[in-house]
């Protein structure tokens, strides 16, 4: 085949390359020098994100099958060998790599993470007969429009997954129109989920029902949130603000634009007072704490035209959740939370009267961050049929 033959040209190329002073990663998807141990499941994610997403999975596999697990970055390979987990870059979809790396791991399963297609790889793995899986699989509408282009790539590939489980209704109704088997539909997971639904959110409390948190808030927003907050507790003066700031970088700036308005600046970064009525959260890795400690969270990123922030997090500590218009990144998963009457879309003019309703009668924003845990729990779902059906596909009795 004209690609087959182009492939091993490329391949020849790049092995050239690399053998005169390449870096050591393109060695590595090569398969130059030393190749992987043998495993039962060979499970490939591209990169942090997507390996993060399914750690629990991969470790529930890992209790009784040996793994190896592969991505596209070395960020993520370490961070896997961090779990205690073998791992390594993955193979070029490229003839000699590939082969030499299946050769060497000699898998019962290949699993992938969230969704890579790769027509060599996908070949392949059908002429040995290992069966090929996919978890918290996506097909996004754009991607679903590129891919009806080239049927005769897609289609292949998709028919020979013995098992997929979406992360949505929206991505399994994609990837059925453009070739998966009915049959090989799992239940669908969402894997980013499942970190969230293991948290235990703080009992609700008076403190919580007057802190309202502005969780991941980009340039364009802060002045915005500040003088609704201020407008609102004017009315109701125990309510507090936690300005959590996406780029902590930006705290000087942020910190002038509530001098501005003549309040005081405490600043988490300079170890001020953390029970001030304002409190500029410019650091990194704390974003847990501020959940915690508020009820109302209004989700940065939804105010300006930046697609918006996951509102899972917030909604596993039950909290009452605030967007704006904009959410294109989570659309399907702000949608069902206003329909479950956990989230209320807000604008500059209607912000101020949102958060004095809902700190003037707390039951109401107590309702909310409940309905929005319930929605969590029933989306997150239970991983443990997935896993059982994992086993068993590599077993060969699935």
């Amino acid at each position: 085949m004209i690609h087959d033959a182009m492939a091993r040209l490329v391949e020849a190329v790049l092995k050239t390359r690399a053998k005169w002073g390449g870096k050591a990663l393109l060695r590595e998807r090569l398969g130059l020098g030393a190749q992987p141990l043998p495993a039962d499941i060979w499970v490939h994610g591209a990169s942090v994100g997507e390996l993060k997403s399914a750690r629990r999975v991969i470790e529930a596999l890992a209790e009784d099958c040996s793994l190896l697990i592969t991505s596209n970055t070395e960020t993520a390979r370490d961070m896997v060998a961090g779990w205690g987990l073998n791992a390594r870059i993955a193979p070029l979809d490229l003839p000699k790599a590939l082969e030499g790396f299946l050769d060497a791991v000699q898998p019962r399963l290949q699993v992938t993470v969230e969704g890579e297609y790769w027509p060599l790889r996908s070949r392949e793995l059908a002429r040995r007969a290992i069966p090929q899986a996919m978890i918290g699989a996506r097909m996004s509408r754009k991607s679903a429009a590129n891919w009806a282009r080239l049927p005769r790539i897609i289609r292949p590939m998709l028919q020979r997954i013995a098992a997929l489980s979406a992360q949505d209704s929206a991505s399994e109704k994609r990837l059925l129109s453009l070739g998966l088997p009915p049959s090989a539909a799992l239940p669908r997971l969402d894997l980013k989920l499942l970190g969230p639904s293991e948290i235990t959110p703080p009992p609700d409390g008076p403190a919580r029902d007057v802190t309202v948190l502005a969780a991941s808030t980009h340039e364009g927003e802060e002045a915005t949130i500040l003088d609704t907050f201020l407008a609102a507790q004017a009315t109701y003066p125990l309510m507090r603000l936690i300005l959590a700031i996406r780029h902590p970088d930006r705290g000087d700036e942020v910190a002038a634009i509530i001098a501005k308005r003549g309040v005081p600046v405490l600043r988490r970064s300079r170890g001020d007072d953390l029970t001030g009525p304002i409190l500029l959260a410019d650091t990194l890795g704390e974003m847990d704490r501020w959940y915690a400690e508020a009820g109302i969270c209004i989700v940065g990123g939804s105010l300006t035209d930046r697609g918006g922030h996951t509102p899972w997090e917030p909604a596993a500590y039950r909290c009452a959740l605030l967007h704006g218009p904009h959410v294109s990144t989570y659309t399907d998963s702000y949608a069902a939370l206003i329909d479950a009457g956990a989230a209320r879309q807000i604008d500059a003019d209607t912000l101020a009267g949102t958060l004095s309703e809902l700190v003037g009668a707390p039951q109401i924003a107590r309702d909310m961050g409940k309905a929005a845990r319930q929605v969590l729990d029933s989306r997150a779902g239970d991983p443990a049929a997935l896993v059982a059906q994992l086993r068993g596909l590599a077993r060969g009795n699935a």
